[in-house]
């Protein structure tokens, strides 16, 4: 197999102009392109788009229209875990997962963005 575009993921949301304006305030991400119920962001360090698309959109396959971005983490790793624990916190972000550490290495975080979609930021320790 060869990729050749970006590799994004896409979730169902209530509002994606919301969960847009959400990972462009707090996590520097920019609207790559939108339209009515859709949009889709990138970074240019992120090596992945994520896309919001409005739940029931007639686009998407009958099966998934109605199905919401729920049992899953969108992870972000990153360089300074505290740095961006303490600037989330300084911009008034409500962290729902507070810094952890697990036995396997990995240290975490977490917030919800306003249609409740979970964003971890982790590093692992070495």
């Amino acid at each position: 197999m060869q990729l050749t575009a970006a590799t994004a993921i896409s979730l169902n949301v209530d509002d994606p102009a919301a969960s847009s304006a959400f990972l462009q305030a707090h996590f520097g991400f920019h609207e790559q392109m939108a339209a009515d119920g859709f949009a889709s962001l990138t970074r240019e360090d992120a090596g992945v788009n994520v896309i919001f698309l409005r739940r029931g959109l007639p686009t998407l396959p009958a099966d998934q229209r109605d199905e919401h971005a729920a049992g899953l983490i969108l992870a972000f790793t990153v360089a300074d875990l505290e740095g961006e624990l303490a600037r989330l916190r300084a911009e008034g972000v409500a962290i729902t997962m507070p810094l952890t550490v697990e036995d396997w290495g990995e240290r975490a975080f977490q917030v919800r963005d306003p249609n409740g979609v979970v964003i971890q930021l982790v590093d692992w320790l070495t």
